[in-house]
This record gives C-alpha cells, sequence and structure tokens, in this order.
C-alpha cells in the first residue's frame, strides 16, 4: 500500500511538472498541492467541464480519455482527445475566466481536482507563472455581462392551466407578492416551463420602484451560478414588467418547512449549503442580498437549492457601507435596524437566523409587531430549545453575533470560517458546487402535476393600468 501510494504521489507530481502555470512552484508547493486534491469519478458521456460557465477547478487525468469540443456557427466541433496525465483547467486557479471549451467523459474516466478557494489558501497567486498562448484549452476570458441570448418572445409564452380542482382551466400562479404575481407559463417550441413574473409598471412608478426595479434587472442579467434562478428574458408592454425565469418545479423551501414542521439536520445542512454558495458568488461580485428568507429559496428538480427574488440587492464595494432599511423583521441584523451603516456582513446574520428557523420552525426573533422584533433582535437572546444540537448551537450563535466584525464570515478568512464551521462537515463543498451530491431535500418533493409542489392561488382576472413615462426603455 505504501509502495502504490509513493508511485501515485510520484505520478501526480510528474504531472503537474508539466503543466505550464505551475512549473514555478518547488517540489514543497506542488507536494501541497497533491494534499489538497481529491480524486472524482465520472461516467461516459458525463460532461466535467462545460463551455460558457465559470471555470474553478483544475483537473488531471489518470484514467480513461475526455473529449474537447468547442461550439463554432452553433456546431459542436472535436478540438482534441486527452488521455492519462493530461490536465485542464488551470487558468480557472488563477483568473477570473469562462470555460471555453466543453470536456466530455469517453467511457469511464478517473481525474484528480483541486478547486480555486482550497488551491488559493495552498499556493501564493504571485508565485505562478501567468500564460496568454492562444492554444490553451481556456483563453482569458472575462465573465462577461451576459446578456438575453434567448429566442424567447412574449407572444409565444402560454399560461399552463390547472389540470384539475376548482381551478381547473385557469392559468397556475405560482406566488404573489407586494410587487407582483409569477405565473407557470411553456412554450409550444422549446417545451419548457418558465416562472414569469410580472409586475405593474404603474404599482413601480407610484411606490417609486423604477432604479430597484433596474437594478434587479442587471443584477439577474449578469449571474450565472447554479444556487441562484436564471433570467432567461425580459419584456414589456404598457401595463407589466415581465421577468421569465428558471422554473424551480419542487417549491419554496417555506412551503416544505409549514409541511415537516421544522427539518431533519441533513436537510437544514444541505439547504444552508446552498445559500453559501449563492452568497460566497454575490459577495465576490460586490453584490449584498439583503432578502434571505425561506420564502425565497427554491428547490429545482434535483432538490438542490437557489436564491430567488432580488428586489433588495444591492451592489457594494469591500469598505463601503449602505444605509437603507430594507429586508423582513424578522431576518434584519441590529446594524440595520440601528442605522449603522450595514455591509456584506448583515448577509451572515440573516444566514444564522435561517439555519435557527430550519431546524425549530419559525425564526428566533418574532412577534406580531415589527418594533417588538427589533426590541429582541437588540437584546441579542437566542433561546435553543433542547434537541438542538452543540454545533448548530455554534454556527447560528457566531453567525447571530451582534458585532458585525465579529460575525463567521466577515473576519480575516471570510466565508471560508463558515464552509470550515464543523456543522458543514458531512458537506463536500467539491461535489457540491459540480451538482454531485445527492440531495437529501429531494424526499421533500411530491410528484405529480409540474405544480404540484406549490400553493393553489387563484387567477387574478384584473389588469393593471396602463403606464407610460419610458423608464423601462431598456426592457
Amino acid at each position: 500500500m505504501t509502495n502504490k501510494s509513493k508511485k501515485k504521489r510520484e505520478q501526480l507530481m510528474g504531472f503537474l511538472k508539466t503543466a505550464r502555470t505551475l512549473k514555478s512552484l518547488n517540489n514543497v508547493q506542488l507536494s501541497k498541492i497533491i494534499d489538497c486534491m481529491e480524486e472524482v469519478k465520472f461516467g461516459n458521456n458525463e460532461v466535467i467541464v462545460q463551455e460558457g460557465t465559470e471555470g474553478d477547478s483544475f483537473y488531471i487525468i489518470l484514467k480513461g480519455e475526455v473529449l474537447v469540443t468547442k461550439k463554432v456557427n452553433g456546431q459542436q466541433k472535436v478540438i482534441r482527445k486527452m488521455g492519462e496525465g493530461e490536465h485542464f483547467g488551470e487558468l480557472a486557479l488563477i483568473r477570473e475566466i469562462l470555460r471555453t471549451a466543453t470536456c466530455t467523459a469517453v467511457g469511464n474516466v478517473t481525474c484528480f481536482s483541486i478547486d480555486k478557494e482550497v488551491f488559493e489558501e495552498t499556493i501564493p497567486i504571485d508565485s505562478l507563472e501567468l500564460h496568454d498562448e492562444p492554444d490553451l484549452i481556456e483563453d482569458v476570458e472575462k465573465p462577461k455581462n451576459v446578456g438575453l441570448k434567448t429566442s424567447l418572445n412574449l407572444r409565444d409564452l402560454i399560461p399552463v392551466p390547472y389540470q384539475e380542482g376548482r381551478y381547473q382551466g385557469d392559468p397556475v400562479t405560482l406566488g404573489v407578492g407586494g410587487f407582483g404575481r409569477v405565473e407557470l407559463v411553456t412554450t409550444l417550441q422549446h417545451r419548457k416551463y418558465f416562472a414569469m413574473k410580472k409586475v405593474s409598471k404603474k404599482h413601480i412608478v407610484a411606490k417609486r420602484q423604477e432604479s430597484h426595479i433596474l437594478l434587479e434587472l442587471r443584477i439577474l442579467q449578469a449571474i450565472q451560478c447554479d444556487f441562484i434562478v436564471r433570467l432567461y428574458a425580459a419584456f414589456r408592454d404598457t401595463r407589466y414588467i415581465y421577468m421569465i425565469m428558471e422554473f424551480c418545479s419542487g417549491g419554496e423551501i417555506w412551503t416544505k418547512l409549514k409541511e415537516a414542521g421544522r427539518f431533519e439536520e441533513n436537510i437544514a445542512v444541505f439547504v444552508t449549503a446552498c445559500v453559501v454558495e449563492a452568497y460566497a458568488y454575490l459577495h465576490k461580485k460586490g453584490i449584498l442580498y439583503r432578502d434571505l428568507k425561506p420564502e425565497n429559496l427554491m428547490l429545482d428538480y434535483r432538490g438542490y437549492v437557489k436564491l430567488v427574488d432580488f428586489g433588495f440587492a444591492k451592489e457594494l464595494s469591500r469598505g463601503e457601507k449602505t444605509y437603507s432599511f430594507c429586508g423582513t423583521p424578522e431576518y434584519m441584523s441590529p446594524e440595520i435596524i440601528q442605522n449603522h451603516g450595514h455591509d456584506f456582513a448583515a448577509d451572515f446574520w440573516s444566514l444564522g437566523v435561517l439555519v435557527y428557523e430550519l431546524l425549530v420552525g419559525s425564526p428566533p426573533f418574532s412577534s406580531s409587531e415589527p418594533q417588538k422584533i427589533y426590541a429582541k433582535i437588540l437584546d441579542g437572546v437566542l433561546n435553543f430549545p433542547p434537541y438542538l444540537g452543540e454545533s448548530a448551537k455554534s454556527v447560528i450563535s457566531k453567525l447571530c453575533r451582534p458585532r458585525p466584525g465579529q460575525r463567521l464570515g466577515n473576519t480575516k478568512n471570510g466565508i471560508k470560517d463558515v464552509r470550515h464551521h464543523r456543522w458543514f462537515n458531512s458537506i463536500n463543498w467539491h461535489k457540491l458546487r459540480m451538482g454531485q451530491l445527492e440531495a437529501p431535500t429531494i424526499r421533500l418533493i411530491r410528484k405529480g402535476p409540474c405544480y404540484i409542489n406549490f400553493d393553489i392561488l387563484p387567477y387574478d382576472k384584473t389588469k393593471a393600468e396602463e403606464e407610460f413615462s419610458g423608464w423601462d426603455q431598456v426592457f
């Protein structure tokens, strides 16, 4: 066994030395990288790296072959085949790039992999050699503000009707909020479901929310993250703004939590881990979320959790504070309530509140009157029920520290400290990001018509008034 391990280590060391970006590293540094790498297996035709997605992992092929293809004039063109010892994704470790090719397993493939975050903790970036050769699989490509490249048209979107019950034949309403409704629609040519957010323009103008809606659109256009709901298209007419979003068929976490009373620990850990990944992505892009709550977490068909509703989101530079009073009372941090100025630390406070609510079934600070909720938050007394485990109590207490500077996620190691907390010991973060973890939430999802996991809501036949001020030109 010792000989086998030694041989494998020497083999990996040899492979790493052939990586152009890593060739300036010494044996001690390369050895550190090997210590952090993990073995990942892929089945025949499984996509390892998808063209156009954000790169966050580097791979060395140990066994099998990998086909490299690239989209040229709408067709997948084969670039080359890679075999044992070859590697791909090295630029993902040092640059903000999008994958410029798709790598697919040919037969069973075993790779050794390290992700960007672990790599950054291990090796000082300034000791790497940077290469810009055009023949690299991934040339340097900054993530662009991805425009809405889509063939969708508003007139092609057809409402999906209820198939039974008292609203049979009426269009399915997935949700209702202060600013509008979300309806389930489909298209004949795509045969795909979408969630259509429909907001009254007159209402937006009356509440002076034009800049918020425009910011929400801009943020959603720029986001490409598996833990955040996708925006496919945006339209307007004389009455409404329409945002055509990804449909998450598993329903809201809020609905599932009400059905279950409270979640088992493994479900709460998984849900929170998905939110941590969404936060990591947003915060890195300088986006503060500010509206975390179970109603804004959706389950996709696999049971993975996605963040929705960016109405309170804000672009913020590091070191900058913002002073808006916004959010859901139960989830507001002390610094928002006291108007001391807040930043990304406010998102970590709300993460602690979420963990508590998922495990207990109700938030730690609650009352029917907002003023009483704020008083409880400022008192900062957390009462834990006896069934909560020590690690759960620890992560909640550290996230809900009154001083933002002492809050888990907001100290010098940032969000890494949240990931490394013992409450998340069961999560393999790399596999979560790759979508390779089996979601324990899958058992919460009911089978049946596509809308079965949503509350049944009546259709609103009234039409909003027309609005012609022209603030919505970008839609």
